[in-house]
């Protein structure tokens, strides 16, 4: 294990009241591992990794409580715990981080040679020289052709595409144990998606990095990922490796994500796609039930008064619903909680 996430806590205080946008999220990540995390907007994915990096503005978000450990030779820090010098000597060198949106994270007054370089002057003290060499070395590993020319580029000259091996090459320069990924392939075209899974992939093969993968699309998901994390109102409500996942989902949220993905029917013909009724959860509303429940076609009178916790269905797959889906009937009150 790399790191563990315990009963995280993420508000936002607004002029319109609290926003309760995470409500006691815990997970665990295995070095080498890919987590792809999945849910619709505002379910907490990107908010929750990114109050682990401090990254979070502060106000209006406040980190209220939980532990986030990172293990490394043998030692564990609390990320939650850092101070603000502290916590940015993790982020780029021990934690990289892909922003879903290269052209507004990079520094447009900056050439994008400079902006990889300073990471690795920062953190693994190299003079200016060594930093441009590596870079070049970079600028090649993720496909930019004549690197060295184009490390003194700007930005607004690289396509979206481009910019984007920009932002993977500045997220590893450091060689992290750890990537997250906050959906880096949502503004690009279907072809340029692949190839930048196909880096990303490569990339964790040759450095032995773990990958959080935040994502939309269950298509990616089951190509790539080992374990696959679903949140849905600022809570994990299910937990499975990604075969699973797909093979058996346990919460009525992931069965109905499953359902709404494209499909072709023995005869060829398309099949329908369902819809999950009703809207998201009202965040500003604290959770004191399942977040579910207005949308969930098994709810039962326990679900509108109790929140539920993570429920160990096996060994590494946990779902937090009352419902027991394969047996059709609600679980047994005995059955063992996951923490």
């Amino acid at each position: 294990m790399i790191l563990q996430v315990k009963n995280l806590i993420t508000r936002f205080y607004s002029v319109d009241g609290v926003v309760y946008a995470i409500n006691g999220v815990n997970f665990a990540l295995d070095a080498g591992e890919t987590l792809a995390v999945v849910g619709e907007s505002g379910s907490g994915k990107s908010v929750t990794m990114m109050s682990l990096l401090g990254l979070i503005p502060q106000p209006p978000g406040k980190i209220e409580g939980g532990q986030a450990f990172l293990f490394e030779n043998g030692e564990q820090q609390d990320l939650l715990k850092m101070s603000d010098q502290q916590i940015r000597r993790v982020r780029g060198g021990k934690v990289g981080f892909i922003f879903q949106d290269p052209i507004s994270s990079l520094n447009p007054t900056m050439t994008i040679g400079k902006q990889i370089a300073e990471s690795m002057t920062e953190h693994l003290g190299l003079n200016r020289l060594e930093a441009r060499k590596r870079t070049v070395e970079l600028l090649n590993e993720v496909g930019i052709a004549d690197a060295d020319r184009r490390f003194d580029s700007y930005p607004h000259e690289f396509s979206g595409g481009m910019r984007q091996r920009v932002m993977i090459a500045i997220a590893v320069a450091c060689q992290p144990k750890i990537v997250i990924a906050d959906e880096p392939t949502t503004a690009l075209d279907v072809t340029v998606q692949a190839q930048i899974i196909e880096l990303v992939q490569r990339l964790q093969e040759q450095l032995g990095i773990a990958i959080v993968w935040i994502t939309h699309d269950l298509a990616v998901v089951a190509s790539m990922a080992d374990r696959v994390l679903v949140m849905y109102g600022g809570t994990v409500v299910e937990d499975a490796l990604v075969n699973d996942l797909f093979d058996n989902p346990q919460h009525p949220y992931t069965i109905g994500l499953l359902k709404a993905i494209p499909g072709v029917t023995k005869m060829g013909a398309e099949e329908r796609l369902e819809s999950i009724e009703g809207a998201p959860p009202d965040l500003l509303r604290e959770l004191t039930f399942c977040p579910f429940a207005p949308r969930c076609q098994f709810v039962s009178d326990q679900c509108l008064t109790e929140l539920p916790p993570l429920i160990t269905i096996t060994k590494q797959h946990r779902a937090a619903c009352f419902y027991d889906a394969e047996k059709r009937k609600i679980k047994e009150k005995e059955v063992e909680h996951g923490q």
